[in-house]
C-alpha cells in the first residue's frame, strides 16, 4: 500500500483527491491538511509515502513547502496554475496535475510512483565499476553491465537515479551529480537539475523542452546555456 495525505486549503479540492484515490487499491488515505506547516508537523511524527500538494496556499505556499521538505517522500503536485510546471519538475515531483483533475491523468501520476517504488523495494543496485564503454549495476542480486550507448536518460528521484536504457530502467542509490562525474562527458549533458540525457538521443531542443524519440524532458534555465554552447553550437551549421 501506498500511504498518501493531501495539503490544500481547498475542503472540495481535497474531497476531489480523494474520490479519484479511492478507486485506487494500493492507495490508503492517512489524513489531509489545509496548509503546509500543519502538514510538516505531522510529517515529523508519520510515515507516508505520497504527498499531494496544492501550490497556492495562504503562509507558506506549495513550492516553498517543498524547498525545506527534509524528509524523501513522492510528490504530485495540484494546482490551478499550469504555468508553475517547469519550476516544480525542478524540484523531483513526480508529477504536476492541474485542477479539475480527470481520473485518467489522476490515474497516470500514481502509476509513476507505484512504478518508482516497486523499483526501489525491489532493486538494491549500486554502481560498483566503470569502463570505457559500460558500467555494472547491481540490480537484485546480479551485476547487470549497462552500455553507455544504451541509456537514453537519467533521472533524478531524491536519494536515486533511475537509468532509463532504450528498453529497460535501473535504479541505484546515487545522486544526479555522482553519476554524472562517472559518465563521458562528450557523452552525456546535465539538462536540469533532476535529468542527464543522453546527447545523441536528442532530435530537438527548445526555450524549456529537450525532444528524444520518445520522451519530452525538461531544460533547466541554468542548465541550457552550456548545453547549446557544448553540444549544440559545436555541430551546429549555419551560412557564414
Amino acid at each position: 500500500m501506498i500511504r498518501y495525505i493531501i495539503v490544500d486549503d481547498e475542503p472540495l479540492a481535497r474531497e476531489g483527491i480523494r474520490l479519484n484515490a479511492d478507486q485506487v487499491p494500493y492507495l490508503e488515505y492517512v489524513s489531509e491538511f489545509g496548509n503546509a506547516m500543519n502538514a510538516d508537523e505531522f510529517l515529523k511524527r508519520e510515515e507516508v509515502q505520497l504527498i499531494f500538494l496544492d501550490i497556492e496556499m495562504p503562509g507558506i505556499n506549495g513550492l516553498e513547502f517543498l524547498r525545506q521538505l527534509k524528509s524523501s517522500h513522492q510528490v504530485i503536485l495540484t494546482t490551478a496554475y499550469p504555468q508553475y510546471a517547469l519550476e516544480s519538475y525542478e524540484l523531483d515531483v513526480v508529477d504536476y496535475l492541474v485542477k479539475p483533475i480527470r481520473f485518467e491523468r489522476f490515474y497516470k501520476a500514481v502509476s509513476k510512483v507505484q512504478d518508482y517504488l516497486s523499483l526501489q523495494k525491489d532493486n538494491e543496485p549500486s554502481v560498483s565499476e566503470y569502463e570505457e564503454k559500460f558500467m555494472y549495476i547491481k540490480s537484485s542480486r546480479k551485476y547487470v553491465k549497462i552500455f553507455y550507448d544504451d541509456i537514453h536518460y537519467i533521472k533524478g528521484m531524491k536519494d536515486y537515479v533511475v537509468i532509463h536504457t532504450l528498453d529497460k530502467k535501473y535504479m541505484t542509490p546515487m545522486n544526479v551529480k555522482t553519476i554524472l562525474s562517472k559518465l563521458p562527458a562528450q557523452q552525456f549533458a546535465r539538462v536540469s537539475k533532476s535529468y542527464i540525457v543522453q546527447v545523441k538521443q536528442v532530435l530537438s531542443i527548445d526555450t524549456d523542452t529537450i525532444y528524444t524519440n520518445n520522451y519530452e524532458l525538461p531544460l533547466g534555465p541554468s542548465y541550457k546555456e552550456a548545453f547549446v554552447e557544448n553540444y549544440v553550437k559545436t555541430n551546429l551549421v549555419s551560412r557564414d
